[in-house]
């Protein structure tokens, strides 16, 4: 079985546990902890990956590492996975978590690329925008390319809807050479 199908399990199953329990937002603040930890010690992800250190001493570690910023039912899950071989894959589960989550809440990822900074009623506005046109609540991610010359180009998961000035020359280029 992939680690993508294992790690989505894992995530439906926690967050189907912290919803009946009514301790969702407890999870998902929770998870975060673990997900900057985990970003941060390489070593960490790299002992839960190996093969050589059996499921009780990473149950230690985590133990050790998150004793005072988790609580008993992440404790638990947490035990869950390293007893069942599937600590290696925490970070993924994490990101799992995050996407069943999101289609739950109704929120989509876009990335939006500008030739210049936006200003805050730009900005606003396009999220506004593509609010209307998905008809799910967006979280963007900006960043700037000069090369763009002017525009905006928007990534929504597999779909780009490129607005920029530079796509536009390229395309006019490509009607002159046809």
């Amino acid at each position: 079985m992939s680690s993508v199908i294992t790690s989505r399990r894992y995530a439906s199953a926690l967050l189907s546990a912290a919803e009946e329990g009514n301790f969702l937002d407890q999870i998902v603040e929770e998870l975060q902890v673990i997900k900057v930890v985990l970003e941060h010690s390489r070593d960490l992800v790299q002992a839960l990956r190996s093969p050589l250190v059996n499921g009780d001493k990473k149950i230690h570690l985590f133990e050790e590492i998150f004793k005072d910023s988790i609580g008993d039912k992440m404790f638990l899950f947490l035990k869950l996975v390293a007893r069942k071989k599937r600590a290696g894959i925490l970070p993924e589960i994490i990101d799992e978590f995050q996407i069943l989550l999101d289609e739950k809440r109704g929120i989509i990822n876009v990335d939006i690329t500008s030739a210049v900074k936006l200003s805050d009623e730009q900005y606003s506005e396009l999220v506004r925008r593509l609010e209307v046109y998905t008809g799910k609540k967006i979280r963007a991610k900006m960043s700037e390319n000069e090369s763009l010359i002017g525009g905006v180009s928007v990534k929504i998961g597999d779909t780009i809807f490129d607005g920029s000035i530079s796509h536009q020359l390229e395309r006019f280029r490509q009607t002159l050479v046809a």
